[in-house]
């Protein structure tokens, strides 16, 4: 008889005080019924030593790339564990997550990690509150990443301030919470559309949008985390898609309709981000358009309405509209969200900077005659995470 693999957790210890901590964690977690992998930095070993978490966790500590090197530890690591929780975090560390620096085995896997990560940093007031360190968080949190921020208590140094190692409930919560996460889209199938469209009216014109694509990228690299199989309907951009999508290249609305209709009927989710062109030209001219034969003016048609499409023939899919509007937007949102048949639909103000092409955004979700949520400005990943948080409750509610 087969038995599920069990809840894996990677717990990476850094060289602070709080490292002996760590220990106490580990032995939580373990009580939780988790498996449990433990790298220890060189400088934690001068705090607390492996053969602590080796009795804790019964398995075998990891201290450095090369001691067992034909196991390719940084990769094997991250692939056979469910989140990695880096509990301390130095500021050293930090900064190297921040910019990209692997030159130890923990900095390493977290380059390589396509799992949540979980982060709690502990060190002196001085330290935590410096800009640099400030921004490094910042950044990791834009990244996806979970801060368990520290307390305020007692530091080392003898003195109070902000620093302290956050408690260990509130730890283990952040790694049950991202757990749960990495479970709640499994076995679905997630369809997403996202870029823009290009309805060529010859060779080298094309109308078209500001859209990159992020926000739909976003959300698909979200639910592979969580999970799902995602198809990806990606329309023409620069920004690069994530590993494991299934991922169908497309260039007119025409196209994204075609694939998009194609898979529809497999998916659970379906979550409509292209802003797809409402109009093409009625005629393509095969030739470049010269100057002194330009035309005052383009006969347009319309193109595919491929959201209610979607919205007249699903079967059970959770489907989910994205609404960018420059004036009226929850009132234009939510006749959109009657007229297609949606079951939620996300709103954001695309006036000014807003929207395209800028690394934050600010979303609203409504569902229902007067549901709404407030998802707040965030980087586009960490709104894709409030936005699967939400749309996982919906569907567990409609059920």
């Amino acid at each position: 008889m087969s038995t599920a693999r069990a809840t894996r957790v990677l717990l990476g210890v850094c060289g602070g005080i709080a490292a002996y901590k760590a220990a106490s964690l580990a032995s939580r977690l373990v009580q939780n019924g988790l498996q449990l992998d433990v790298i220890l930095t060189a400088d934690a070993q001068r705090f607390i030593g492996a053969a602590t978490f080796a009795a804790l966790a019964q398995r075998p500590v990891w201290t450095s790339l090369w001691e067992r090197s034909d196991a390719i530890p940084h990769i094997r690591l991250v692939r056979e564990n469910d989140v990695l929780a880096i509990v301390p975090a130095t500021a050293n560390t930090i900064a190297k997550l921040a910019h990209g620096i692997a030159d130890d085995l923990l900095t390493n896997a977290a380059l390589a990690a396509r799992i949540p990560i979980v982060i709690a940093p502990a060190m002196n007031s001085a330290m935590l509150e410096h800009p640099a360190t400030a921004a490094n968080l910042r950044t990791l949190e834009a990244r996806g990443v979970t801060i368990v921020a520290p307390e305020t208590g007692f530091l080392a140094e003898r003195e109070t301030g902000t620093g302290r190692l956050a408690a260990e409930p509130a730890i283990v919560a952040a790694i049950e919470a991202a757990l749960a996460r990495t479970r709640d889209l499994g076995g679905d199938r997630v369809l997403i559309t996202a870029g823009p469209t290009r309805e060529a009216i010859d060779p080298v014109r094309f109308l078209s949008n500001a859209s990159t694509g992020t926000m739909g990228i976003e959300l698909a690299r979200e639910a592979l985390a969580r999970g799902a199989h995602v198809d990806l309907i990606l329309g023409p951009t620069l920004v690069t898609p994530p590993e494991g999508a299934d991922v169908v290249r497309v260039t007119t609305a025409a196209e994204m309709a075609a694939a998009t209709l194609a898979r529809a009927p497999q998916a659970t989710f379906a979550i409509a981000t292209a802003a797809v062109a409402d109009w093409r030209p009625a005629t393509t001219s095969a030739t470049k358009v010269k100057k002194t034969d330009a035309a005052g003016s383009i006969a347009l048609e319309r193109t595919t309405d491929i959201l209610a499409e979607l919205g007249a023939r699903k079967n059970g899919t959770f489907l989910v509209g994205f609404a960018a509007e420059t004036d009226a937007h929850e009132a234009n949102a939510r006749e959109k969200l009657a007229r297609k048949h949606l079951d939620a639909i996300a709103v954001n103000d695309v006036a000014g900077e807003g929207g395209f092409g800028v690394g934050e955004n600010a979303l609203t979700v409504l569902w229902g005659t007067d549901g709404r949520r407030e998802l707040g400005r965030a980087s586009k990943r960490a709104l894709a995470a409030h936005l699967w948080d939400t749309l996982v409750a919906l569907r567990a509610a409609r059920t």
